[in-house]
């Protein structure tokens, strides 16, 4: 940390004096401002709307459609869910000349039309317009940033340097995609360029090394028709799973308290992007590993972390039509050696306590279910509507997650055809696997062995690997140039991976109904 420190001092003196440079010139003011509002419809069965505690390993289906009471009218399974939601984006820019940027963006949300008072983060009106008689203290800073071209200092290659409230948005649709107070830098060197990061996630005691860091360097080139590229993230959590400020007490010795758990975490990626022939590409692989440890004074095992995933997707535009492919595949996890939290002493299906981690995880807080848009029932939000809704929406913002691929795989088909100048249709279909072994990564189903064998026997879970065929259509309709229309839809048939546990063996376990949704936005830009 202290080498940190005086790096970015170094920094700021390079700044400031190599700001002379440019003393002499006069630089009026840019000022620039856009922005977007929707408005969005959903109606649906049996598929989670955003899901934030959605965060387990495997048996992902969030308590409302996993756990019910027979004859209960309170629970969301096989009932039809229904609401509407908007969202304002305000964005500010001041330039001066090419050499200084400052942004400043903010997000208006209604959750729903009709929120309830307090919105869904307690303590706070986040997210909350849509409360009757409106007048909520609901606008939220997105993004506060500011971004400096450095002066000439004899290193013959352009650099810049944004600071503040960023987004971190490294193939967003695979790995990361955040926002968070931090410092990041490009340097051109043609044609390769370099890209370090420094984010500060959370901050405990000053006087105590208990924060969290995340260190990384993202670099690429342009080779022939393609962009290659590759990036890695340490993640230094001294308190996890992160929490509100102060850190979570678990009762320890000491002249301060400690978090709950510290874990070292890292992930490595390649990427390539581009055009062989009449097709277009775009290709992503990666690998997490690590180790979340307990306190000394609490007795846990330490949890590995090891896991994997790769995509490529396939183009093949023709004069109105577009024709593609998709292969996703995530590495799953152990049930018999991985609790649905993976945290250190936390207990796996079998009574046995979790020690390894062998599903694919993305960081803290990546929105990757909600941007990775591949599907509308399964795997969330399609392209083009904000929110998340599906079991692959899982943003988790106080430990790493499955998000939307770990722990499944699909093969996907689609193709598009722009009808009109202002309206294009799209068709796509899915095939989707499950990876978890000894469970199943959405479904809780269980074996019942047989009334001879003890409760913890009967309660280990079922190991299928068939999630479901999802079909989809997507209408987008261009009103005007500035107002779209989006009508989209999906079923899913779903496989012995969905199935659900009564709770009881002598009901057993049961299918749910196949989820289904339809979903409309309307979205004006300015």
């Amino acid at each position: 940390m202290k080498k940190f420190t005086v790096l970015c001092l170094a920094g700021l003196l390079i700044l400031a004096f190599g700001a002379t440079a440019y003393a002499a010139e006069a630089v009026k003011l840019d000022f620039r401002a856009s922005g977007s509002i929707d408005a969005q419809t959903h109606l649906s069965v049996n598929v989670p709307p955003l899901n934030a505690a959605a965060t387990p390993i495997y048996n992902s289906i969030p308590l409302d459609y996993r756990t019910f009471t027979l004859g209960r009218q309170d629970r969301a399974l096989n009932r039809k869910v229904s609401y509407w939601d908007s969202r304002m984006s305000l964005r500010f820019e001041a330039a001066m000349g090419k050499e200084l940027t400052g942004v400043l963006q903010f997000e208006i949300d209604s959750t729903r039309w009709g929120n309830s008072q307090g919105g869904i983060r307690p303590g706070s009106e986040a997210h909350a317009t849509g409360v009757w008689a409106t007048d909520r203290a609901s606008i939220e800073v997105k993004y506060m940033y500011f971004d400096v071209g450095l002066p000439y200092i004899g290193i013959p290659a352009p650099m810049n340097v944004r600071v503040g409230a960023q987004p971190m948005a490294i193939r967003p649709w695979f790995f990361a995609a955040t926002d968070g107070m931090g410092v990041s830098g490009g340097i051109k060197i043609d044609p390769v360029n370099i890209n370090p990061f420094y984010f500060k996630p959370a901050e405990g005691f000053d006087w105590i090394n208990d924060d969290v860091d995340i260190y990384g360097l993202q670099v690429n080139a342009k080779v022939s028709t393609f962009t290659v590229g590759g990036y890695g993230a340490y993640y230094n959590m001294n308190n996890y799973p992160m929490t509100n400020q102060p850190f979570t007490a678990v009762g320890a010795p000491g002249p301060y308290v400690r978090g709950v758990n510290e874990a070292n975490l890292w992930w490595f990626g390649v990427y390539a992007d581009g055009k062989a022939g009449p097709v277009n590409l775009q290709f992503d692989a990666g690998y997490d590993f690590g180790k979340v440890r307990a306190p000394s004074d609490v007795q846990a095992e330490s949890v590995v972390y090891r896991g994997f995933a790769s995509r490529l997707k396939v183009d093949y535009p023709w004069e109105k039509f577009n024709f593609g492919v998709i292969g996703m595949y995530a590495s799953g996890s152990d049930a018999n050696k991985t609790s649905t939290t993976g945290l250190p002493g936390s207990v796996t299906a079998n009574s046995t306590n979790s020690t390894r981690v062998n599903g694919w995880m993305v960081p803290v807080g990546s929105e990757q279910g909600a941007a990775s848009g591949e599907s509308a029932v399964f795997y969330g939000t399609e392209p083009g509507a904000s929110g998340g809704q599906g079991f692959g929406a899982s943003h988790n913002y106080n430990q790493a997650s499955k998000g939307a691929f770990g722990g499944t795989w699909f093969a996907k088909l689609y193709g598009s055809y722009k009808i009109t100048p202002w309206y294009k249709i799209t068709f796509q279909g899915l095939y989707i696997g499950d990876t978890t072994r000894n469970g199943n990564t959405i479904g809780n189903a269980r074996r019942y062995v047989g009334p001879n064998f003890t409760a913890v026997q009967n309660g280990y879970l079922r190991d299928d690997d068939f999630i479901g065929v999802e079909l989809d259509l997507m209408n987008e309709i261009q009103i005007y140039k500035n107002l779209t229309f989006k009508l989209f839809g999906g079923y899913l048939w779903a496989g012995n991976a969905m199935d659900l546990w009564s709770g009881s063996f002598g009901t057993g376990n049961f299918d749910m109904k196949n989820p289904w949704a339809i979903r409309t936005r309307l979205m004006y830009t300015f």
